[in-house]
């Protein structure tokens, strides 16, 4: 169930930025749905490698070089999914940036009510 909500919360998070970003564009809602699971795919198999492989990159820049990777990330979808267009680098730059944004904002107000997203304070003893 927790993958269908993120994949929902993204699918709608990617509606969204193809709204306010005039080149980013779905002909179609199977062409959403398809690039919202292939890039929680990506972000999920291809992304950590690249982190990975990126590192000393990512560490010279103070981690930005991150908002690169997700900008490919999004470009790589593009490239696999027909129906989905992105005109450029900066427009899945930005974009990539809104969508997770969104994302992670819609994410917060869907509880799922799991022990890893549940807040506990501690019940007695001392803060510190």
């Amino acid at each position: 169930m927790p993958f269908l909500v993120q994949w929902a919360i993204t699918a709608l998070s990617l509606w969204v930025a193809s709204l306010i970003f005039r080149g980013l564009k779905f002909e179609s809602t199977s062409a959403l749905v398809v690039s919202a699971l292939l890039l929680g795919l990506a972000n999920a198999l291809v992304k950590p490698l690249l982190i990975v492989l990126t590192l000393p990159l990512t560490l010279l820049t103070f981690g930005l070089f991150l908002l690169v990777i997700n900008a490919l990330m999004v470009l790589l979808v593009s490239a696999l999914v027909r129906g989905f267009k992105v005109s450029g680098f900066w427009t899945a730059f930005f974009a990539s940036i809104f969508v997770s944004i969104l994302g992670i904002a819609v994410g917060s107000l869907v509880d799922s009510g799991t022990p890893e997203t549940t807040i506990q304070m501690p019940s007695g003893g001392n803060w510190l």
